[in-house]
């Protein structure tokens, strides 16, 4: 994924340089990554980054060389810079925020979007890591006594750290229980990530300072709001903000989905016909609700509109993706997920998405994830309470606010590893997450229904031909009462029927289904709202691969697993007699990240200072 790496470190500048080239080298994952690096030996510093090439970061450091100011910026930031100075030519699209760091005493606190980065400023003998308010454009990190690692994925530090190559027993029972790790660690042990707002400061090669330049309290302590004044302050915010998310020298495109979210952006800031490609994911069986009220929307929108498959393609294609999957996401994310072979479909209408993903969590305090029971008999005794335990954490970060929870918990945790995937491919812009945005939904009226859903009234204050369009769960829309009473209960209906069908199909219903497999009973329901029906595909395209991978002995050895527990889960599910696609989720995930991170060294570079080996030197830079 694109972003920085680096150490900050007493140890020599040719082991220094040595260990940035290998941690660098680690995220040089796609031939369309621009990378570079940049040292400063008085400091100890030691910097390097890849970037999406022809992306608003592209064109790293920018620099100051009078003042002996540097800063290496990663993401996207959409602050009003009208007022920022032009002066300066830089390299990069983001080169104004050189001058504002400069400048700007505030100058964290006023940063708005998802990103991070550093700042090694020689006046005040200082570094600055620091990232975005929400933690989305993640930065882990390592100590150690001789250095300080960083890096916008675990796997970087693992490739000069190998010794940290051991799965953190906590983290992994999270895992297990909610598909993600909870409490900025990683999967990793003592390989952790920087809370959201961070502003860490060295001194001396040295950890000085974990400042927090923003703290949710600081939204939670503001007043509510009437109904009708928190109503206009939140269109306003999304009228005066989104025309920075669609601009830009690049081409950018957008996820049409049938809900409510991305309708709310285009009826908010209505594009200009023809300026806006729009797709959106449809499945094998039929055309879902998602597609047929997709392409309504751009018809309106006067924007053109494709249809991105999950193809046959995918499926012979899905060790490769589990795999690359796993591999990205660094078990934040099972291999449940297309957004890999979606991404690099929608790359080539445009290298920049806008998703309206996080709306309905801000706005509707919609909660995506839960702890999940494994079924019984199939971990440990030993490693079976780290998962248990995992519902008593998440119990305690759910007694918070609740747009904290959506926005700097959930969304950082649960969504980073669907965000890192599709960033490992495309430029992602997420309005909802807007800093004017989410400050205000958290001055919504206390006495405000929760069967109030302010979006339909957006949408319809900016389009009232996009009022018109129920969604694709039949959510609003201007037929008549009957009508869309109607559609919305057999839209639910299907919703329901779809799940009930492929991933929560009951075990006794299984054992039915089985008996009339030959009739293919899934077509009546699946494809309607999903994409995705690993249930059957587990069973039929993709059983010589789910039986390969965890039949195999290794996998068996695992000593958090039940060997013969497997074995039957494999077995009933592939012979269709059991529903276990959950499961079967979640052990391909563990056994690739056990192959992955633990038993093969992908990465054989050495650390210690004794090491003579030869490796590339770093370019030599400013500072230097």
């Amino acid at each position: 994924m694109p972003g920085i790496v680096g150490l900050i470190t007493k140890l020599p500048r040719t082991l220094a340089q040595r260990q940035l080239a290998a941690m660098l080298n680690a995220l040089q994952v796609e031939d369309f990554y621009t990378t570079g690096t940049w040292a400063d030996e008085s400091l100890g510093v030691y910097v390097g980054w890849t970037a999406l090439s022809g992306s608003s970061c592209d064109g790293m450091p920018l620099l100051d060389e009078r003042r002996g100011v540097a800063l290496v910026f990663s993401g996207e930031e959409y602050s009003d810079v009208r007022n920022a100075s032009r002066g300066q030519e830089h390299s990069s699209q983001c080169g104004y925020l050189l001058q504002r760091y400069e400048q700007d005493p505030e100058f964290f606190q006023n940063l708005n979007g998802l990103f991070h980065g550093l700042v090694a400023d020689r006046t005040r003998d200082e570094i600055i890591l620091f990232n975005d308010r929400y933690g989305m454009h993640r930065l882990c990190y390592h100590e150690t006594e001789d250095a300080f690692y960083f890096a916008t994925e675990a796997k970087a530090i693992l490739a000069v750290r190998p010794e940290r190559r051991t799965i953190d027993l906590q983290s992994l029972g999270e895992f297990v229980s909610f598909s993600c790790v909870l409490e900025n660690r990683t999967i990793f042990k003592d390989i952790k990530v920087m809370p959201a707002g961070s502003k860490w400061s060295f001194r001396n090669r040295e950890l000085a300072r974990k400042d927090l330049y923003f703290q949710p309290s600081e939204w939670e302590e503001q007043t509510s709001l009437d109904p009708e004044s928190y109503y206009q302050q939140l269109r306003f915010a999304l009228t005066n903000n989104l025309p920075r998310y669609f601009g830009g020298d690049q081409a950018v495109g957008i996820a049409m989905t049938g809900g409510l979210d991305t309708r709310v952006l285009l009826a908010s800031c209505p594009p200009s016909p023809g300026s806006l490609p729009s797709y959106t994911f449809g499945g094998p069986f039929r055309e879902s609700q998602d597609v047929r009220v997709g392409r309504t929307i751009a018809g309106i929108c006067q924007q053109s509109h494709k249809v991105i498959e999950v193809s046959e393609e995918f499926l012979t294609g899905f060790p490769e993706y589990a795999e690359r999957t796993v591999f990205l996401t660094e078990g934040t994310l099972d291999v449940s997920r297309a957004d890999l072979y979606l991404s690099q479909k929608a790359r080539e209408t445009a290298p920049v998405k806008i998703v309206g993903t996080y709306g309905s969590e801000i706005v509707r305090h919609a909660v995506m994830f839960k702890p999940m029971e494994p079924p019984t008999g199939l971990f440990s005794s030993d490693f079976l309470p780290h998962v248990q335990r995992a519902a008593s954490t998440y119990a305690k970060v759910r007694r918070q606010h609740p747009v904290t929870f959506a926005a700097f918990r959930q969304s950082p945790w649960y969504h980073h590893g669907v965000l890192a995937l599709e960033q490992s491919q495309l430029t992602v812009r997420s309005p909802f997450l807007d800093n004017d945005f989410v400050r205000t939904v958290y001055r919504a009226p206390k006495e405000m229904s929760a069967d109030t859903d302010i979006r339909l009234r957006l949408i319809r204050d900016g389009s009232s031909a996009l009022a018109r369009i129920p969604s694709d769960r039949g959510v609003g829309g201007n037929g008549g009462r009957i009508s869309s009473a109607v559609n919305r209960a057999f839209q639910e209906f299907t919703f329901k029927a779809e799940y009930a069908y492929d991933y929560g199909m009951p075990q006794s219903v299984a054992r039915v289904d089985h008996f009339f497999s030959r009739l293919h009973l899934e077509r009546l329901f699946l494809g309607r709202h999903k994409l995705l029906h690993f249930r059957v595909w587990y069973r039929d395209q993709l059983s010589d691969y789910v039986r390969q991978m965890l039949l195999d002995p290794q996998t068996l050895s695992r000593p958090y697993l039940q060997s013969k527990t497997v074995e039957r889960i494999v077995n009933d599910h592939l012979e269709g007699r059991r529903n276990y696609t959950t499961a079967i989720h979640k052990l391909l995930t563990l056994e690739l990240i056990q192959r992955l991170f633990v038993d093969t060294p992908l990465y054989s570079t050495p650390h210690s200072q004794n090491e003579t080996s030869d490796s590339r030197d770093l370019p030599r830079q400013a500072f230097v």
